[in-house]
């Protein structure tokens, strides 16, 4: 069973009703016996994983610069290749 909570409009005061769905809600306050409102949260939503933005959970890694990046070696095939046309 959900937990809602309210605030008198009255004289403020915030307390929690153990409720279910299909309870009516409440509509006096406890205290003052004046009108409440119900109160809603924002709930904390994180997307992560593959199939999102990369914008939002990107790598912590810093971007290097292409000076500083190390020489690809060549493969046996691209070696062949150079030696067969230097001849």
């Amino acid at each position: 069973m959900p937990i809602y909570e309210y605030r008198c409009l009255k004289c403020g005061h915030q307390f929690e009703k153990l409720q279910s769905i299909s309870d009516h809600a409440v509509k006096k306050c406890e205290k003052c016996g004046a009108r409440v409102t119900r109160l809603f949260h924002p709930v904390a939503i994180h997307f992560k994983g593959s199939g999102f933005y990369s914008t939002d959970y990107g790598k912590k890694s810093t971007p290097r610069d292409k000076s500083e990046e190390k020489p690809k070696k060549k493969s046996k095939d691209q070696k062949k290749k150079a030696a067969a046309g230097s001849e």
